[in-house]
């Protein structure tokens, strides 16, 4: 089956579908360079996890001009999305098609994984936190983002109901919104926030602190010791 991450129309109209899911999309952005540049040099290594797309590269590129990164994504339609989004600030970037084995060792002096691991199941999510922690200088910042609430308490439908309004331009549920959660709750291994804390602090991260909250969406900034 083909999925958005491959299709070519889905591809295409990546960038401005996510900028309507995400509340504050660009903010996040700006807030993760933040962040990411607390435990980061003037000239830092960056690793990117889920860098198709090139939103969060393009907005640190820009933010951060002396940062280098690695951008790391299963999907070449998404990476060469990310290439075309960056222009010249391409050079700055070693592309790498994979999942997090495909990185290189490091040590890098930050990170990034934003609105990717809710696709990861809870084994395969903690796997990617370790080889994440592995991978960084001590002291270098972690920033992570994606859903995060409980799939299954009894105030789930009224979040996933609130983010489909949102995504609306009426600011109204649209008319197939119950299929869209149900597609959420099938596809999704959405965790509650408490267990996406558990597995970033048994990963080895710690200092692990809250710094995004929209709707289902939240954000944590690590630090590795």
């Amino acid at each position: 089956m083909t999925t958005p991450f491959t299709d070519p129309a889905q591809v295409a109209g990546y960038a401005q579908r996510t900028e309507r899911l995400v509340p504050g999309l660009h903010d996040l952005h700006r807030m993760a360079c933040v962040l990411l540049a607390e435990g980061a040099g003037d000239d830092a290594r960056l690793l990117v996890l889920g860098a198709g797309g090139g939103l969060e590269l393009k907005a640190f590129a820009d933010l951060q001009p002396s940062w280098r990164f690695d951008g790391v994504d299963p999907s070449a339609p998404m990476l060469q999305l990310a290439r075309e989004t960056l222009g010249p600030l391409a050079a700055r970037v070693r592309w790498h098609e994979g999942l997090i084995d495909t990185a290189p060792p490091g040590p890098f002096d930050g990170a990034s994984c934003l609105l990717t691991l809710h696709f990861l199941p809870p084994a395969q999510r903690l796997e990617t936190l370790m080889a994440l922690h592995a991978r960084l200088c001590s002291g270098a910042r972690l920033v992570v983002a994606q859903h995060s609430f409980d799939l299954q308490g009894p105030e789930a439908e009224r979040w996933l109901r609130r983010n489909a309004a949102f995504a609306d331009p009426s600011c109204r549920p649209p008319a197939d919104a119950a299929q869209s959660i149900a597609n959420m709750r099938k596809n999704l291994p959405v965790l509650a926030p408490a267990q996406d804390v558990e597995l970033m602090a048994r990963a080895g991260f710690a200092n692990i602190e809250l710094f995004y909250s929209a709707f289902s969406f939240k954000g944590w900034v690590a630090t590795r010791p």
